[in-house]
């Protein structure tokens, strides 16, 4: 009997072109969202593409936003100070979650449910890493997201 591969959430959602495509879109719908649209008026053009690569990273894909950018630590930098609150939080879950759908990316549950901890999870943490006093380890590890990530309690350093 052939042994099965299991895909990586970046394979299973469509790889690069596909986060492109979501991040793309998102930023454009960010414009328009009166939640969001001030956490983002000093976004470049490049943004998207950054998220694409941090997110394709994180989902299992190439090492390219540490590469090119420095991995964890820079994303945290680039956190830092903004003084994120829940309620921003939660609209850019759920607005790039309505992204997904309108694109008709994956919606199976299983790999919905990897998605939604993985934004559940990565969100908080900005929110957390933007308040007064956060500070960006230098040596911060990638996060990698699979099919069941749990990464246990949140003990602040």
């Amino acid at each position: 009997m052939p042994e099965t591969t299991i895909p990586t959430l970046y394979e299973w959602l469509g790889g690069i072109e596909a986060l492109t495509r979501l991040t793309t879109r998102f930023y454009e719908r960010v414009k328009d969202d009166e939640v969001l649209a001030p956490v983002f008026a000093h976004m470049g053009g490049e943004h998207p593409a950054h998220v694409a690569a941090f997110l394709g990273e994180v989902l299992g894909g190439p090492t390219t936003y540490s590469e090119q950018h420095g991995g964890h630590p820079h994303m945290i930098r680039q956190h830092l100070n903004r003084h994120l609150k829940q309620e921003q939080r939660r609209q850019w879950v759920a607005l790039l979650l309505d992204t997904a759908d309108e694109l008709k990316m994956p919606d199976d549950p299983e790999f919905r449910s990897a998605l939604v901890g993985y934004l559940e999870w990565g969100s908080r943490l900005a929110v957390i890493n933007s308040q007064p006093g956060a500070g960006a380890d230098p040596d911060a590890p990638m996060p990698k997201w699979g099919w069941g990530e749990v990464k246990g309690p949140y003990v602040g350093s």
